[in-house]
């Protein structure tokens, strides 16, 4: 794969009984985000974390250290790597499709971790013709195989030149919605205020791109950083205002004013976006037009 990127994982795509050679990358990364360090608040040193003994409190190298299930207080039974290793099917390197599924089939709920699918050298003209006969029938794939020592169910589908592979959360580790919402009141909205809500939601109606979305708590936390370099006063934390039952209608219409408003608005002609083009040129021309250093994105 371009850009450098390792293999997670290796092995065989497998449907009925035409095979091709795969790997997985991982598709989603979390390297680009600003990490800490524990720090020592009396010397200003840092912390490195060491296992202790629980009874003799002596430190435990790391090649001391294995596995272990707890069988009653106290007590455990140990297990070694490599038996669990051992118990890993023969299978393990074939991502085998049980079956062919509407996309729609799978809740997202079930959603783990995505990773790209692509082909070996050998193995293109099959993983072809799989990706587009998904394509056409617009159906997504179970398979399942071992990952990181792991019997995982895999959700495949097509995604532009490849296919995308996303690990699925077994039913006993996704929980009840119904328990979650249980304390929910029954509420019904009607009237007035479910059409303001519902004109609201009309003009704000866009679409999804990623690229618009800016994670706003890494740049808050990288101007964080560059302020205490350089000095300078720490932001204070604004209050969220909650509505209140009895504002909520009152927010509503104000909300809904608002949008009329901008909506009424008039928008610029033609004629002055060029007149404003035109100034912008005579402006860049004659070298007075300023310009914006970008933002830092890390303080170093």
């Amino acid at each position: 794969m371009a850009g450098g990127h390792r293999a997670q994982w290796k092995g065989f795509l497998k449907f009925s009984e035409v095979s091709c050679g795969v790997a997985l990358y991982t598709a989603a990364s979390t390297s680009e985000r600003i990490t800490f360090h524990t720090i020592n608040r009396l010397t200003g040193n840092r912390v490195n974390r060491v296992f202790i003994d629980s009874e003799t409190e002596d430190p435990v190298p790391k090649e001391a250290q294995t596995k272990g299930f707890e069988i009653e207080n106290g007590r455990y039974i140990i297990i070694d790597p490599e038996e669990v290793a051992a118990t890993i099917p023969e299978s393990n390197k074939t991502l085998e499709i049980e079956a062919f599924i509407p996309c729609s089939d799978v809740d997202d709920v079930y959603f783990d971790k995505p990773y790209y699918l692509t082909p070996d050298k050998m193995g293109g003209d099959a993983f072809a013709a799989l990706r587009d006969g998904m394509k056409k029938s617009k159906v997504a794939a179970i398979a399942r195989t071992v990952l990181f020592r792991r019997m995982r169910t895999v959700l495949i589908r097509p995604h532009g030149k490849g296919l995308i592979a996303t690990t699925l959360n077994y039913d006993y580790e996704v929980r009840s919605s119904a328990k979650a919402f249980e304390e929910m009141p029954k509420i019904q909205i009607t009237g007035e205020m479910l059409d303001l809500a519902r004109h609201i939601i009309s003009t704000k109606k866009g679409e999804f791109d990623p690229a618009t979305f800016d994670d706003r708590y890494e740049a808050a936390v990288a101007e964080l950083v560059k302020a205490k370099i350089e000095g300078k006063a720490i932001p204070k934390r604004k209050e969220v205002k909650v509505s209140k039952p009895n504002d909520l209608l009152a927010a509503l219409r104000e909300s809904a004013g608002m949008m009329k408003a901008a909506e009424s608005k008039p928008k610029r002609t033609a004629a002055n976006a060029n007149a404003g083009n035109g100034r912008d040129k005579a402006r860049r021309a004659s070298g007075k037009s300023a310009t914006v250093p970008a933002a830092q994105r890390k303080a170093s």
